[in-house]
């Protein structure tokens, strides 16, 4: 009897009204950073939670929000790197909100300043936004924070990594020093470190897998291939995959010519990067959620937010810049408990990069075999680490560098997301 009421959202604190919600949106188990954050959030304490993507994060501060905020007064306010993110956090409060009469604005740059101008006056109670353009109507007195009661910080280590952080240090600045603070990443960097010593108070760590983990039920492919011969193999791979496909690339010129080029093989496909306007970025994700498109070219910036469950394969096309972002890159497939597949196409100079994607997530990416796909090797020369390819191999607890300082044209990223 006890393990059934532990594995249910009965027993973790959460009110009855909220439980009639989530009855009627069908949510019967709670994931795990659900089972552990909300009755510490609903406790009134600051957490730091570390989950990968698709672990049920937003529901893990929005259903302690609500609560609290229907029994006292003041404002909630979430922070969001990108506005896919922070619209898909105002769907998800929405649900939850709208029976109790709350509303809630979303205030991200692309959209209309008037539009969101008009939200704010009618006193919503929930503020989701992304730190630019949250500062933008701080700054012409739209709004003001002195009542904010509980401030959520998500996908922290990217609000880091995109350069926000004087504008999410600002935005504290200006935020009531009595108040809740929730955190969610998917890693923490030393950084992410600093700003909790500095703006928490005595902050729970809840964890559910070690930061950096890849996500559980996803399975790793690795292709050594020529630059010049990527397009040739992923014409191979996407004839024999039918489902959805999400695929990474490093640089927004680089998406715009490979959509097109998946076009070109007779495939539908679209592109989400910071060069897409708003509503554009809004088409290609709704066209890819309903089956329009099999194929969704995006960044990894722009992929923040993308919140699409059944996507049946990744493809990094590119790997990484920066090595923690495979682990963001594999986590939108195998959501909700789902099984899912990635696929990594590496260069033959690119064996050390590959070794350090290895040592973050604790498991080696396994050469593919495929006999209908012709191999490379890694070049010898490029390093002098020779990978022993057996995915129960388990590497040391040592993190490799963080490369947040040396990410480039960060301040020039952050402008596409006010």
């Amino acid at each position: 009897m006890t393990d059934k009421i532990t594995q249910s959202f009965y027993g973790l604190g959460i009110a009855p009204k909220i439980l009639d919600i989530l009855e009627r949106m069908k949510f019967k188990t709670p994931t795990p950073i659900q089972l552990k954050a909300i009755p510490l959030a609903l406790e009134g304490k600051d957490i730091i939670g570390i989950a990968q993507t698709g672990t049920g994060k937003t529901h893990s501060f929005a259903i302690p929000m609500m609560q609290i905020l229907a029994q006292k007064k003041g404002i909630g306010l979430v922070l969001a790197p990108t506005r896919e993110l922070a619209i898909q956090i105002d769907e998800a409060f929405q649900l939850i909100a709208r029976p109790f009469g709350i509303r809630t604005a979303c205030l991200i740059g692309g959209a209309s300043m008037h539009e969101q101008v008009r939200a704010l006056r009618n006193k919503p109670r929930v503020i989701i936004a992304t730190p630019g353009r949250l500062i933008d109507h701080m700054t012409q007195w739209n709004i003001l924070l002195d009542d904010a009661v509980m401030l959520v910080l998500d996908e922290a280590d990217r609000m880091l990594d995109m350069g926000f952080t004087p504008q999410v240090e600002k935005i504290l600045r200006f935020l009531p020093k009595e108040r809740q603070t929730m955190l969610f990443s998917a890693t923490i960097p030393r950084e992410i470190m600093q700003m909790a010593a500095r703006h928490m108070k005595l902050p729970v760590n809840v964890e559910v897998a070690p930061s950096g983990t890849a996500a559980e039920k996803v399975t790793h492919e690795l292709f050594v291939v020529k630059k010049d011969l990527k397009l040739q193999l992923l014409s191979k791979l996407l004839t024999q995959y039918h489902g959805s496909i999400l695929l990474f690339s490093r640089t927004k010129h680089n998406a715009r010519k490979i959509t097109r080029s998946i076009r070109d093989m007779g495939h539908s496909a679209a592109e989400i990067h910071s060069d897409r306007s708003l509503s554009q970025r809004r088409e290609a994700l709704g066209g890819f959620k309903s089956g329009k498109y099999k194929v969704l070219v995006a960044t990894d910036i722009a992929a923040r937010g993308i919140d699409v469950t059944g996507i049946e394969l990744v493809i990094n096309y590119d790997l990484p810049d920066d090595t923690e972002n495979y682990v963001h890159r594999i986590g939108r497939t195998g959501r909700a408990g789902n099984k899912g597949h990635a696929i990594s196409f590496a260069t033959p100079d690119q064996r050390g990069n590959v070794r350090d994607i290895e040592k973050l997530i604790r498991v080696s990416l396994p050469i593919s075999k495929r006999l209908d796909i012709s191999q490379e090797s890694f070049s010898q020369s490029s390093s002098s680490y020779q990978p022993s390819y057996h995915s129960s191999r388990q590497f040391s607890d040592r993190r490799p560098r963080n490369n947040y300082i040396q990410k480039r044209n960060t301040q020039n990223k952050s402008k596409f997301y006010r």
